[in-house]
């Protein structure tokens, strides 16, 4: 587009008013002004778009045309106006989050939950997958915040922390029971019983290899679950040892549905936050991360 947008706007209040002295005193402007802008507008088109009369203006069939099309751009304009006015007043940002299934269902819910209470009607889109699938996303700008185990540093790349989690491995009573009768009670329970362990994609199960690597520990019988609410419940049941996080079975310990075994050297314990880019950083995200830093309700 060549010509100047305010041209065009002051056609289209012309046209409108079929009036120049009309349309003057709607844009706060003198009539000549007005009459110069629409003969540059003209001379730059090489088309006549008004007729003069006693009475006022008229449009040119070439004016017409030329009608349509900014009334329709002037309409969209009045529309995003709108729009980003009520965006401001009610909060209708969007911010899009990725985590794993088991942080999204046992530590985002009640982030998401504040959140929500405080901007009902900001859109939240959730992508659930991997740690290292969220971390992917983020740097490829598909989701504006990841949930994710702290991450190594990086240019721009913004962690806040939120908890510390602790990895254990448990088991039901009855289990460590039946091990000990059928395998003598100073059997391996890592070497003699059904370990379950996250599938190799999963940063927790990539923590757990490494720490039993240097611990020397080598399950003969491995079971990969793909969840981590399943190993919970398949511990619960008896199935086997499970890797799990302690804060995710605090009630299954106290209430003694759960043993947690005990190891010679304990799993160093990992930090769990939301990691953000600080050079895309959205008012909505940053609602967002400031609701997360206030007291929970």
């Amino acid at each position: 587009m060549e010509q100047n947008l305010s041209q065009y706007k002051i056609f289209y209040e012309v046209a409108k008013a079929g009036n120049i002295s009309k349309a003057a005193r709607e844009l706060y402007i003198s009539q000549p002004a007005i009459s110069k802008a629409i003969g540059k507008l003209e001379d730059s088109l090489d088309t006549p778009l008004f007729t003069r009369n006693s009475r006022g203006v008229q449009l040119t069939d070439e004016g017409r045309i030329l009608f349509e099309h900014t009334c329709r751009a002037f309409d969209e304009l009045s529309n995003g106006e709108l729009e980003l006015k009520r965006s401001k007043e009610f909060h209708m940002g969007h911010i899009r989050i990725g985590g794993s299934n088991t942080l999204c269902r046992y530590i985002m819910v009640s982030y998401l939950k504040q959140f929500i209470e405080q901007y009902p009607h900001v859109k939240i889109t959730i992508e659930s997958q991997s740690s290292t699938h969220t971390m992917d996303m983020l740097e490829q700008q598909k989701i504006d915040l990841g949930l994710v185990a702290e991450p190594k540093p990086q240019k721009n790349l913004v962690f806040l922390p939120i908890i510390e989690i602790e990895d254990i491995f448990v088991a039901s009573p009855a289990y460590l029971e039946n091990l000990k009768l059928r395998e003598g009670a100073d059997a391996d329970v890592f070497q003699a019983g059904n370990v379950m362990l996250l599938d190799h994609n999963n940063i927790t199960r990539q923590h757990i290899d490494e720490y039993m690597t240097l611990n020397r520990m080598e399950p003969n019988n491995l079971l990969e679950v793909t969840t981590m609410d399943l190993i919970i419940e398949f511990a619960r049941i008896g199935l086997g040892v499970g890797s799990v996080i302690k804060e995710f079975v605090k009630e299954d310990l106290d209430s003694g549905q759960l043993v947690q075994l005990k190891l010679d050297i304990p799993i160093h314990k990992r930090t769990v936050g939301f990691a953000y880019y600080s050079n895309r950083l959205s008012n909505t995200l940053s609602m967002f991360l400031d609701s997360c830093t206030q007291p929970k309700s």
